[in-house]
């Protein structure tokens, strides 16, 4: 199983590095070191959608926030991921996500983007390694006042718990929306930014107080103030290792004394967990306010 698993990831990471190219059956089946009839049946067991779906939904998503954020033609666009005419494009844009490209270029909305996830590993986590002593990097930052668009959850207390309540889907509209901070976060919200009958932990995308765009239906907007978090990351990591990267980063949370550098943990700003990434370390912000003597 494990030996599948990493077949079906070495793919993904092909598919990533050569996006824009063409890829082959031949090419994966490469990468997985399988053949191409076993290699297929492999992503479509471990991902449910075939390579050609998963490259196509990928290249689509990521000339949606090519059009979002570049003063680019749409031509360019069709012809850089793939697609032989314009006609070919606007249609397959159409289809996954119920608009034109050329009118979303305009006016750009909340998407539903492909979010590509990895297989979670098979090992048990006493059979790794994790003895070596981590470094984790803590620095203080100022997150200026703004309006953060969330989508509750019922109960949720965490990211698995979140995602059997509201989808894992969420994550990809979320990051069709431009960010102030360059990506989504994870909220744990104070009890006063929680609404009766929701959850405290949250997904949004953190935006400029004059913003305007239309909220997507079922979300929610909050206001926060300008705020200083104490920034706890870790060092990079191998995806299968994510859950020992974040419970490094809670431990080191739970041991560090903030009032070493004159503050206190501010209970009353939201505490932000950002995508858990292995090639940038796991990262938390927890929100600190200056102790006055």
């Amino acid at each position: 199983m494990e030996e599948q698993i990493q077949a079906v990831r070495r793919m993904q990471d092909f598919i990533e590095q050569h996006l824009y190219e063409n890829i082959t059956a031949a090419n994966l089946a490469n990468a997985s070191g399988y053949s191409a009839w076993y290699a297929n049946r492999l992503f479509n067991h471990w991902l449910n959608i075939t390579p050609a779906e998963y490259i196509r939904k990928l290249r689509l998503s990521k000339s949606a926030l090519r059009l979002r954020d570049e003063q680019i033609k749409i031509i360019d666009v069709a012809y850089e991921v793939g697609f032989n005419s314009v006609d070919g494009y606007q249609r397959a844009f159409h289809r996954e996500f119920g608009c034109n490209p050329k009118e979303y270029a305009k006016s750009p909305t909340a998407l539903y983007l492909f979010t590509p996830y990895g297989i979670l590993s098979s090992k048990k986590r006493e059979e790794k390694d994790m003895s070596e002593v981590k470094s984790i990097f803590i620095q203080i930052i100022e997150k200026p006042a703004r309006k953060v668009i969330i989508k509750r959850g019922v109960k949720a207390t965490h990211y698995f718990e979140y995602c059997e309540e509201v989808g894992c889907d969420v994550w990809g509209l979320l990051l069709s929306m431009k960010s102030m901070s360059g990506e989504p976060v994870c909220l744990w919200l104070p009890k006063k930014y929680v609404k009766p009958g929701t959850s405290e932990y949250v997904q949004g995308v953190e935006v400029d107080t004059e913003y305007e765009v239309e909220v997507p239906e079922g979300f929610d907007v909050i206001q926060l103030p300008t705020c200083k978090y104490l920034m706890f990351q870790g060092e990079p990591f191998a995806e299968e290792d994510y859950e020992e990267a974040i419970e490094q980063i809670w431990k080191a949370e739970k041991k560090y004394d903030p009032s070493l550098i004159g503050f206190s943990w501010d209970m009353d700003n939201p505490r932000i967990q950002l995508e858990p990434r292995g090639e940038r370390g796991y990262i938390e912000l927890l929100p600190v306010k200056e102790i006055h003597e």
